[in-house]
Order: C-alpha cells, then sequence, then structure tokens
C-alpha cells in the first residue's frame, strides 16, 4: 500500500512547487446511490437540467483501495459511472455504478485465494491479462450518446480502447450488451482465449443525421508475435538473482547516457529489423502475423457491417500505435494513428508483474517516443456499400481509405459535419512529446539534479509531457489528400497537456452542429513531481521542440496550473477566447457542456462543469461557458464522493429505463469460445459469469 508524505515535509516541499492532488490517486469503488451533493461554494445556477455522466478508473477487483499496490497505471482499472442529476430544483443528486462485463466476473471469481486462482488476471501496463482467460473490457474511457428519433428514449454506450463498446441502462446505469457478437469482431491475436483481445477505438463516432455509428477493429502484427511466446505468461515470478542481474543491467542503461543515445540510434532503424525477424517467425512457426483494420458500420438494431481498409496500392493499413479517436462527417470517415499503445501488445511492458527487474530493463530497450506525426485515413461514405458486408461473413470486401499525414502527434480531434467542395476541417489537440501509456513507477527519479526518486503516492500517475501541447486547425483536400490550410496555436498559460474537450453536441433539433465554432478544453499543467529522468531522456530529441529544455524544467520546477479554455476555431481569428487557470495544487478534468436553453443554437450559451481533485477534497465546479475568466459559479462535494483521474462525459436531457430491443445474449456470445477451454474453466462460467446474465 503506498505512504503519504509526511505532512511537514509536505508543508516544506509545498513550499517549494505545487504538489500533485493526492485526491487523485485515491478514488473509490464504492458504489453510492441517492446521494445529495453538497455546495461549499457559490451557487447552483437556477438553469441547470439533464444528466451528467463521467466515467473513470478505480483500480481492479484485487486493488481494495487505489491505485493498485504494485503500481500499476492509473488508467488501469474497472469503470465508474458517475451520473449527476440536475433534475431536481435546487439539488444534485448523484447516483455511481461499476461496469460489470462478463470479464468483470471471471476477474472478480479468479482472485488470489479462490479455487480459480491459477488463472488470474494480472496487470501488464495498462491492459489487464491472463493467458488462460484473455484481456479485461474495463469500460472506463468514453461515452457516445444515441440521440433518440421521435418519442424514444436516448441510448448511451461506454467505451474502452480495448475491447468491444457496451449499451448501459440510462437509469439503474446497469450494462446491457456489447454492441456486435464475438464472431463479428476479429481478434488481436489468434489464441484461443474467452475474453478475446480486440482493439477498437474509444470514441466511436454517431451520425445523428443518418442514424449510423461508426467504430474500428483492427490488430498489429506485434499483438499476434506473442502467439509464438507464450511461456512468458506461465511464469509467475522470476528467481530473485535473475531479477537482481535484470535490475542491475537496467540500472546501468539508465545511468549511462550514451548507452542511452545509441538505443534511440538503434530505435530509429529498428523497424525494419522488426519487421524482417516477424519475417523469418512468420516462416518458422507457420503463424499468421499480419496487420488489419476494419471499418464497422451499426444501425442500432441489426447485425454490424464491416469493410477491410487498404491503402491505394491494395497493401494492408498498419496502426503502428492506437485509433483512440474517430470521427464522421457528411461524406466521410476520419481515422487517427494517435499517440498511445494498448491492448495485448501492453504485455511486452510488464510480463512479469511481480519482477521489477524485467519490467525495468524492458522498459529501457523498448521503449520509444511516440510518432512525432500524425497519419490520417479518409474513408468515402459512399464506398460502404449498404448491405455489402455483414461482420460475420467470411468475405472480405475492401475499401480504400487515403493517408494523410500531419505534423506533431494527438490523441483527440473533432471535424466538422460539412464538407464543403469535398473538403474536411480537423480541430486537433497535439500533445507533444508526451506519452499517455506512460506512467510513474517505483524507480523512477527526477529529472532534476538531486535524482531524488518520485515520490510513493504517485506511483501510477501519468507523466508530464515535455513540451507544449498545440492546438490545430486544418482543411484538407479529401481527393487528393493535400493540407488546404493549416493553423498551430499554443499558449504558455493555457497549453500544458492539453488532455480532454467539450462542446456543443446536440442543438434544439437534437442534430449536432454542422460547423464548430467554439471548443473547450482542459489541460492538465506542467508538474515537477511528474517531471522523471526517463521521460526527460525519452523526448530529449523531440522533433516539434517548441520550449526548449532547460526552459521545460524551469517551468515545471514552479508548476503551470491546470487550465480550462475556450478555442474560437474561426480560421480568420483562431485563438484562445477565454480561459480559466485554476488554484496551484488542483487538477481538473472531465469538462461537459450543458445547454442553457436548448432553443438556441448558441454553442457557448451554457455551463461547463468539471471534476476537479483539490489537495485534499474531490468536487464538481460548474462555470458559465460564456465566462470562464469569472471563475466557479458553484463548487459542490460530498465525503463519499472520491473519484481518480475521470475522463470522458455525456450529457443527456433525460434518462429512462432501456427500451430497445437489440441484445447479444451471453452465453450464447462465449460458448463457442468457452468449450475450447478446459472443463475447470467451463465450470467457472457456468458458476460464476452466466448467473449474472439473463
Amino acid at each position: 500500500m503506498n505512504q503519504s508524505t509526511p505532512e511537514s515535509t509536505q508543508e516544506l516541499i509545498a513550499n517549494c512547487y505545487p504538489l500533485v492532488p493526492e485526491s487523485i490517486m485515491t478514488p473509490s469503488r464504492c458504489e453510492l446511490s441517492d446521494i445529495e451533493l453538497q455546495i461549499i461554494a457559490g451557487n447552483l445556477p437556477e438553469h441547470l437540467h439533464g444528466h451528467v455522466f463521467v466515467v473513470g478508473p478505480v483500480g481492479s477487483v484485487n486493488s481494495g483501495d487505489f491505485p493498485d499496490p504494485d503500481g500499476t497505471s492509473i488508467l488501469d482499472g474497472d469503470g465508474m459511472v458517475y451520473r449527476l442529476d440536475f433534475n431536481q430544483p435546487g439539488k444534485v443528486k448523484l447516483k455511481t455504478k461499476l461496469l460489470k462485463p462478463p470479464c468483470y466476473y471471471a476477474d472478480k471469481a479468479t482472485r488470489p485465494g479462490t479455487k480459480y486462482a491459477k488463472y488470474q488476471f494480472r496487470n501488464h501496463g495498462i491492459s489487464r491479462f491472463t493467458i488462460s482467460l484473455g484481456l479485461r473490457n474495463e469500460l472506463n474511457t468514453a461515452f457516445l450518446p444515441i440521440p433518440s428519433s421521435g418519442n424514444g428514449n436516448d441510448r448511451l454506450l461506454v467505451t474502452y480502447d480495448a475491447g468491444r463498446p457496451y449499451e448501459i441502462d440510462t437509469e439503474t446505469l446497469e450494462v446491457v450488451t456489447p454492441i456486435g457478437a464475438n464472431q463479428e469482431w476479429r481478434s488481436e491475436t489468434s489464441l484461443k482465449l474467452p475474453f478475446l483481445p480486440i482493439l477498437s477505438t474509444a470514441h466511436p463516432a454517431f451520425d445523428a443525421y443518418t442514424k449510423e455509428m461508426f467504430t474500428v477493429n483492427y490488430g498489429r502484427s506485434a499483438g499476434n508475435f506473442l502467439e509464438s511466446i507464450p511461456f512468458i505468461y506461465e511464469i509467475d515470478e522470476l528467481p530473485q538473482v535473475i531479477d537482481e542481474l535484470l535490475e542491475a543491467i537496467a540500472h546501468l542503461i539508465s545511468a549511462q547516457n550514451f548507452i542511452k543515445d545509441w538505443l534511440r540510434l538503434f530505435w530509429r532503424f529498428s523497424q525494419d529489423i522488426s519487421q524482417f525477424y516477424l519475417s523469418l517467425i512468420t516462416q518458422v512457426t507457420k503463424l499468421e502475423i499480419d496487420d488489419f483494420l476494419y471499418l464497422i458500420r451499426w444501425n442500432g438494431v441489426s447485425e454490424l457491417e464491416r469493410w477491410k481498409l487498404v491503402n491505394a496500392d491494395g497493401t494492408p493499413i498498419k496502426i503502428n500505435q492506437s485509433i483512440h479517436q474517430i470521427a464522421v462527417s457528411q461524406d466521410y470517415v476520419v481515422l487517427m494513428d494517435t499517440a498511445f499503445t494498448t491492448g495485448i501488445e501492453q504485455v511486452l511492458n510488464k510480463p512479469f508483474p511481480s519482477s521489477q527487474g524485467t519490467e525495468r530493463l524492458l522498459r529501457e530497450l523498448l521503449s520509444r517516443p511516440s510518432s512525432p506525426d500524425s497519419s490520417i485515413y479518409i474513408v468515402r461514405r459512399t464506398d460502404l456499400k449498404a448491405g455489402q458486408k455483414p461482420a460475420c461473413s467470411q468475405l472480405e470486401v475492401t475499401v480504400v481509405a487515403r493517408k494523410v499525414v500531419i505534423p506533431l502527434e494527438a490523441a483527440h480531434f473533432l471535424v466538422d459535419y460539412q464538407n464543403p467542395r469535398g473538403e474536411i476541417t480537423l480541430h486537433v489537440a497535439h500533445i507533444s512529446a508526451a506519452d499517455v501509456s506512460e506512467w510513474l513507477r517505483e524507480y523512477d527519479v527526477s529529472a532534476y539534479k538531486s535524482h531524488d526518486p518520485v515520490p510513493n503516492r504517485l506511483y501510477g500517475m501519468q507523466q508530464n509531457e515535455m513540451d507544449i501541447s498545440r492546438l490545430g486547425r486544418y482543411v484538407i483536400d479529401s481527393e487528393s489528400g493535400r493540407i488546404l490550410q493549416s493553423k498551430v496555436i499554443y499558449d504558455s498559460q493555457c497549453t500544458w497537456f492539453v488532455a480532454l474537450y467539450a462542446y456543443r453536441d446536440r442543438l434544439p433539433t437534437g442534430m449536432p452542429p454542422k460547423q464548430l465554432t467554439d471548443i473547450y478544453w482542459v489541460s492538465l499543467g506542467l508538474w515537477k513531481e511528474l517531471t522523471t529522468k526517463f521521460i526527460y531522456h525519452l523526448y530529449k530529441d523531440y522533433k516539434y521542440r517548441a520550449v526548449p529544455l532547460p526552459e521545460m524544467l524551469r517551468l515545471a520546477d514552479q508548476g503551470i496550473p491546470a487550465c480550462l479554455f475556450r478555442l474560437h476555431t474561426s480560421p480568420e481569428s483562431m485563438a484562445i477566447a477565454d480561459c480559466y487557470q485554476f488554484p496551484s495544487g488542483y487538477i481538473a478534468s472531465s469538462p461537459q457542456f450543458i445547454p442553457l436553453n436548448e432553443q438556441e443554437e448558441s454553442q457557448t450559451n451554457g455551463y461547463i462543469i468539471c471534476t476537479v481533485c483539490a489537495p485534499n477534497n474531490h468536487e464538481v465546479w460548474i462555470f458559465h461557458a460564456e465566462h470562464l475568466a469569472q471563475g466557479p459559479l458553484c463548487k459542490l462535494t460530498h465525503p463519499s464522493f472520491k473519484f481518480g483521474l475521470t475522463i470522458h462525459t455525456a450529457w443527456l436531457p433525460k434518462i429512462a429505463p432501456r427500451t430497445a430491443t437489440y441484445q447479444v445474449p451471453v452465453r450464447q456470445d462465449y460458448q463457442t469460445l468457452v468449450k475450447q477451454k478446459s472443463p475447470e474453466i467451463q465450470e467457472l462460467f457456468e458458476d460464476h459469469v452466466y448467473p449474472h446474465f439473463k
């Protein structure tokens, strides 16, 4: 269990630089119902209405408290939904629920000390995996609202980058059904596992005008390569003498800059070497090691449709990192290879969870910076012929995706719905010199001269970005792939690790705006405690550096607060139009826009709600969306309301029991996969998984 820094020491440090709030590391797994939040500052705006949904990770079934005792990334954890209800005048009610798909119950049934403990899941990087059962779908990242047609009820999906999206009941918050049966998705590996490692996107896109959802299903050859080395998962831990030797080698590499420089030089040429090695493995083992990328379309009621995306020359599209987000416009679907890795490849990051020496050595040898450029793939919607490709069919129908590369990496982007003259407008947040899948580990040391170890209370927390984030607006000719317009800005006050966004996504018609004029962003700020020697050297030679490294260290030393700001996206005057800097020692997250008047089309007349981790408290702050600089109108909290690094949000004007009939029965979904496993695993499903689902 992590231990806090003594209070007297904290006070001494706080006089030098702001501390990361401990509250961000202490969310609760306790489910709450009918809790009324307490106003601790300001007044509750009387025009607030509807329901805000927030999701975030809260540790595993083994952790009890958070984070996990092994220093796992805070992004690796079961999803918790927090619903804030504004449907009673003068009150804000709270309901929370752990999201429990079938793999949750298998995880719970295989905990240490249980009958099935030998099949237990373990934390690997930002994923949770077992060679016997597969990959956890933790459902902890984002939502996708599906607005109703006519007088029906809105539907809500919850998502994760390494798993199928699930629909939840907006009133009970219970998990209802996955979207698409297992047979309609392709696994990243052909290992026979009940819980298939399925890579998708945490941000599928819904076109409210055509009532279609789009998502992706992809695989990387690195994931399939793991099929040739399954033995590593069967070793619980390495002998101590070997672990100590590996630790010593890792320490030597870390201490010798010339070795690290050589490794960086090696990685520049490693892609070709890796492909050659995979080719040899394919020939020797006869394994099918390839890359694939499917675009999926779903109408909300029927089977999935699926198309295999290829380059213009017919070759498979290779996703090097992840597809965290996609977007849909009137005529196109836009995909991006985003700046972090997820899925089964994370097992390479931490193959032996109890072996620090192995973990540290592999991190030194295998870690490389995110790609400094963003690869974008554009698909014409007219090429997706109706009824041509059910996902469960063995017939492959290929569609060409046009590739466009823009400078600077990214995780989040939005597009304008309209495509005048075949042009696509992208609004991109560029996280510069940052890796979302990296976190503080117990052997990390400060980037400053003292080389002090990082505070143990922050094991698992994200690391700083090592350059300033930027905001880009791009107009792309969809047919030629040529970038017609490009404008990139940054701000020394606001754009440090620009993370999450909000905008008005629903007009009085129920439809989204056809052109985005204003987008709200939250940045996490710059923190000395999150600036490590590892991340410093990983991005020392960053290609698009705007802030020199010595200046980065100086700024992190003094600290730059988290910020909520509004970006006005006009091509003539693209600029930050309004902003609020949070007090030192506070981290804000999960912004959500609520319209003040649903009958107006204004994209700024409303409220912004966000979660705030204060030094010793968990709070919800409410801002007027047109007057951020004036500060919060209201702050709310409750002693039982404890969250960590919450992620994405959604707003629905009303909630109601689910009435949609779409359903993938759990037993039917898994029985073919489970029958391929041992009688004991079949018994596990019969006794501990299936009974939880009708």
